[in-house]
């Protein structure tokens, strides 16, 4: 039989391209907050030199106000000089100065509160930018290594069918991806941002109203910021763990199974055999995947409440095992679905073929599920 190898290019070229938008939509968000930071610096000089104009003019209402003074005392002692008028009129001008003086000086401080508030603004802002940037980042790496892994497809499928269905699967799966990652970005950090915006603007409204109240609210403003940088760090922690790339394999399995355990209360237990060392990018990553990948499977369809992962670290390979105590199926009937579902195995499958690696499943109803499988390490130091 013939493979249509033309077909499935145009699948693994839509499937970068499905990505490839999706970094630029990321990427959209980091220019606005750039663009943003930008806005505020404008803004911040405006400030600063509405300032430097007050001061200037406190500067010479004070000196207004000097002579004034003096020119009420000197009316005021000398009667037979001077006239009841004449002191009426000092006394009328130096209080003129003085109310003009004091309305400068009241001016002069919400002016350099509203700086220091859009300076700290701009700052965070700088901070949300460069998190969204990181974010780009992350997915562009994602993006690499999943092209290089589709780039294997052609020569390792044999059936035109599953081929067609795996990169449908794969389509699918990055575009529920996609949407997911736009869904937190605007459920959590988009949405947080103009709600600091709002909240921004109210509490300088609230200094002209009840300046008293504004404390609170720059408290609460504080907590939702904090709140928008864990909703950060959790999306770029789903798309790229970022302990995978600073401490390898096995602290981002353990972190990663803190989090599994406590979100889906299926108790998991993993024991390393071997001294932990580092190993190639592309090792690591495929290993954490198709770690992920098994118990994404076993919280959707295993109804399991134990899971042991072992891992073994011997001199030319990583041997895992994994076993939960679910519900099991018939491997011999076992396909994947027609709305693309049930491509797990397959996809943990290819990854491995695509190290030359090997994958073992067993399987019944009611007897839960084994999995085995290997990565070379081809002598990684």
């Amino acid at each position: 039989m013939n493979i249509d190898i033309k077909a499935l290019d145009n699948i693994i070229k839509e499937t970068v391209s499905v990505i490839e938008k999706s970094k630029e939509q990321i990427y959209e968000i980091a220019e606005s907050a750039r663009l943003e930071c930008q806005r505020v610096e404008e803004e911040i000089q405006q400030v600063k030199s509405q300032v430097a104009k007050i001061i200037e003019q406190v500067n010479q209402l004070e000196l207004a106000e000097r002579k004034a003074r003096i020119r009420l005392m000197e009316v005021s002692k000398d009667f037979r000089r001077f006239s009841e008028e004449d002191i009426k009129e000092a006394y009328e001008n130096a209080q003129m100065i003085q109310l003009k003086l004091v309305m400068l000086r009241e001016e002069e401080k919400t002016l350099r509160f509203k700086r220091d508030h859009l300076e700290l603004s701009l700052k965070r802002m700088r901070d949300t930018a460069d998190k969204a940037e990181k974010l780009v980042s992350q997915v562009g790496m994602a993006m690499q290594f999943l092209s290089n892994d589709l780039s294997g497809l052609s020569e390792k499928l044999g059936n035109l069918h599953d081929m067609q269905q795996l990169g449908i699967s794969i389509i699918r799966a990055q575009e529920e991806e996609r949407k997911r990652v736009a869904r937190e970005i605007h459920d959590g950090p988009a949405q947080s941002m103009a709600n600091i915006v709002m909240r921004a603007e109210f509490c300088l409204k609230l200094l002209e109203v009840n300046p008293s109240l504004v404390r609170g609210e720059l408290i609460s403003l504080q907590q939702l910021v904090r709140q928008s940088l864990q909703d950060v760090r959790k999306i770029i922690f789903d798309l790229r763990p970022m302990v995978l790339d600073d401490l390898g394999l096995v602290p981002a399995i353990k972190r990663y199974l803190e989090d599994y355990k406590s979100q889906n209360n299926i108790h998991v237990e993993f024991v390393f055999l071997g001294k932990e060392r580092r190993f190639d990018t592309s090792l690591e990553v495929a290993a954490f995947r198709i770690i992920q990948e098994a118990l994404t499977n076993i919280k959707k369809h295993a109804k399991a409440q134990h899971v042991i992962i072992k891992m073994e670290l011997i001199p030319t390979r990583i041997n895992v095992y994994i076993k939960d105590n679910g519900c099991g199926f018939n491997m011999e009937t076992k396909k994947p679905r027609s709305d693309g579902s049930g491509y797990g195995l397959m996809g943990m499958k290819e990854r491995i073929q695509l190290l030359k690696g090997g994958l073992a499943v067993y399987s019944a109803p009611g007897k839960g599920t084994e999995i085995n499988f290997w990565l070379p390490l081809n002598d990684q130091s």
